[in-house]
């Protein structure tokens, strides 16, 4: 059954969006896909960080489009006003003749002086537009990864809800959780399993599993924690 949104221009909008990404990293599945690219693209302007689960979806969207581009089908979404993404509007990354065409391109504008020798003051400002769009461009380089978790309890008694909300009342700067389900292990038990993403430079999963995941008050209901997967964004 395809998901619907409506609106998406407007706060009303984007808060429902908001609210539906809070446990999903992705608009359906464990990865992105063509319906991620659809509300992507019907989105009228980047969100703003008012709404953090939009901000987040919508920033490992871009990155995925400018690295590696998107191709799995999806389950079918629906956004109210917009067509549903095609084949050709899926963004893949550009070949190495394409990004040196690009490059040669720039060149030439470079060389074509439109408006006569710039004068002392339009040099500065340049110079300092260019020094804000580098130090900008190098805090957007900052890596992310994409974690998926076992976090497993101490026996078939352990409330699994109240596990997963002591899981995600941990709370730090460039950590984000995403979708979650449970797995059966046997003998009546199950685990959680957890996506989330991180910013390296600010999250390390090791020192989240140890300092935070294994400790009081979060070990009354969490036994271990085990990386399944790990993956550069």
């Amino acid at each position: 059954m395809a998901v619907a949104f409506y609106d998406l221009g407007s706060a009303a909008g984007l808060k429902k969006l908001d609210e539906y990404l809070l446990t999903r990293s992705y608009i359906t599945g464990y990865q992105a896909s063509k319906d991620d690219i659809t509300v992507h693209a019907a989105l009228p302007k980047p969100p703003s960080s008012e709404f953090i689960n939009v901000s987040r979806w919508y920033n490992h969207i871009e990155a995925l489009l400018r690295i590696s581009g998107v191709s799995a089908e999806g389950c079918g979404v629906v956004v109210e006003g917009f067509a549903p993404i095609t084949e050709e509007a899926i963004a893949t990354p550009l070949s190495v003749t394409q990004r040196q065409a690009a490059a040669a391109e720039d060149d030439d504008d470079d060389d074509v002086d439109l408006f006569g020798e710039e004068t002392e003051e339009e040099k500065k400002a340049a110079e300092e537009r260019a020094a804000s769009v580098k130090a900008s461009t190098k805090k957007k380089e900052s890596g992310k990864s994409s974690v998926l978790l076992d976090v497993k309890p101490w026996d078939d008694e352990t409330d699994m809800k109240k596990l997963e909300e002591a899981v995600r009342s941990i709370q730090m700067e460039g950590l984000f959780w995403g979708a979650s389900k449970l797995v059966p292990v046997g003998y009546g038990i199950k685990k959680l399993q957890i996506m989330l993403s991180i910013v390296d430079d600010l999250v390390s999963v090791d020192s989240l599993i140890e300092d935070q995941l294994t400790v009081e008050p979060v070990n009354e209901y969490v036994q271990s924690c085990d990386i399944v997967a790990f993956n550069k964004i």
